[in-house]
C-alpha cells in the first residue's frame, strides 16, 4: 500500500507583503512627524505643573530678544492686535495661546493679555511641563 500525500506543505514564507507594510508605516510616520512642528522662535518657557492644551487657534510667541510672532508671521508691537484679530476672525470662541520666553519683560506679556481681554478672547499662557 502506497500512502503518500498528494499535497506537500511548503515551509516558505513570503516576505513581500511584510516589507510593503513596513514601508507604508515608515512613510506614514515620516509624514506625521513633519506635521508636528514647533513655533519658529526658539523659546524657553517657564516650568509648570499644568496640563497641555489640545486646542490651538492662534499662537502668539515672544522671543528673548522681544520679537513677536503671531502664528508664523513676525509682527511689530503696533501690528500685533490687527494680526491677532485677523487670525481669529471667523472662529467661534477663539483661544489665544501666549508662548513668552521666561526672560521677556512682564509688560510685553500684559500687553498681549490686554489685547485678548479687550477683544473678549480666551487666553492661555503656555508653560513647559516639568
Amino acid at each position: 500500500m502506497d500512502l503518500q500525500r498528494r499535497s506537500k506543505v511548503s515551509a516558505e514564507f513570503n516576505m513581500s507583503s511584510m516589507t510593503d507594510i513596513v514601508f507604508l508605516l515608515l512613510i506614514f510616520f515620516m509624514l506625521a512627524s513633519t506635521l508636528v512642528t514647533t513655533s519658529a522662535l526658539d523659546l524657553v518657557l517657564p516650568k509648570s505643573e499644568a496640563q497641555t492644551v489640545k486646542r490651538k487657534d492662534v499662537t502668539v510667541n515672544i522671543s528673548p530678544d522681544q520679537r513677536i510672532s503671531v502664528g508664523n508671521v513676525i509682527v511689530t508691537s503696533a501690528e500685533l492686535e490687527r494680526e491677532v484679530l485677523k487670525q481669529v476672525s471667523g472662529k467661534e470662541e477663539a483661544v489665544v495661546i501666549l508662548r513668552a520666553d521666561k526672560s521677556v519683560p512682564y509688560d510685553m506679556v500684559v500687553k498681549v493679555m490686554d489685547i485678548a481681554y479687550r477683544n473678549r478672547l480666551k487666553m492661555i499662557a503656555a508653560t513647559d511641563p516639568s
